[in-house]
């Protein structure tokens, strides 16, 4: 059997006596892909300072693996312009490493031009990079990926996710990634959970996109960009943004499936 990671059974929070989050329930397994994903304001974020420990819920409970690293890449990122600091400085802020070390985790990600570069300095792809490199240093057993295609451009969507994509099957890591629409991350998600302040549907991304639950929230508009995605999106991209041949992925059960790049960005 498969082991668990993560759980958060029957979460429930009001800020301000507005209500956030309503009988949520979720889990994370060792090796899986889990999409968090809803329009703008339902709760995502939210839900994700709940499982790391950054708010307590007013009902339910989260439980984690003892033992668990978790490794978590922020939504946002702010930086004080006038603080001199390397990203081989920001990379280790909180988990001490050699620079050997700091150096091999940025290149895995892509980004090890940039070890000695002022960290305000950095594109903006090459700052996801970064902090995806930090949350990787840990070793973790759990990512959790709030947004990781914020402020990156389009071709650097496509190999961010390639990237991401390719970290679960080197490190093995349970996953659980951010985003706003369903089209966006059918790449190698196991299990998508649809949220709107309560959980709306959840199952394997196919089943999802026929679910009426979905279909409610989304409209017309999320059926006709996940047609449009399945009809362009049959290959994937290199670092450079070139494209390249269909690559196999783990599927939930282990063995391998299509790869499909996904993309995204949302403020909720």
């Amino acid at each position: 059997m498969t082991e668990l990671l993560l759980t958060a059974e029957n979460i429930g929070l009001t800020i301000r006596g507005n209500p956030i989050l309503h009988n949520v329930n979720l889990r994370v397994a060792a090796g899986e892909i889990v999409a968090l994903i809803g329009p703008n304001g339902a709760g995502k974020s939210t839900l994700v300072r709940v499982l790391l420990g950054l708010l307590r819920p007013d009902s339910g409970r989260v439980w984690s693996r003892p033992g668990l690293r978790i490794g978590y890449m922020p939504q946002r990122l702010a930086l004080d312009g006038t603080l001199p600091l390397s990203v081989q400085r920001f990379v280790t802020l909180g988990t001490p490493a050699a620079r050997a070390r700091v150096q091999a985790v940025l290149a895995e990600v892509g980004a090890a031009h940039v070890l000695d570069s002022p960290v305000q300095a950095v594109s903006g792809g090459e700052l996801q990079r970064v902090m995806l490199a930090r949350a990787l240093l840990r070793e973790p057993d759990l990512l959790v990926l709030d947004e990781p295609i914020q402020g990156v451009d389009l071709n650097g969507q496509y190999e961010l996710y390639d990237l991401i994509g390719g970290l679960r099957r080197t490190h093995g890591c349970g996953m659980l990634m951010v985003s706003h629409e369903l089209h966006l991350v059918m790449a190698t998600t196991d299990h998508v959970l649809c949220l709107n302040r309560h959980v709306c549907c959840s199952g394997h991304p196919d089943h999802v996109a026929r679910d009426p639950a979905y279909l409610d929230l989304f409209g017309i508009d999320g059926a006709r960009r996940l047609a449009v995605y399945h009809h362009h999106h049959n290959h994937h991209h290199d670092l450079h943004g070139a494209v390249m041949p269909d690559l196999p992925l783990p599927s939930a059960s282990g063995g391998e499936g299509s790869h499909r790049p996904f993309v995204e960005q949302d403020h909720g």
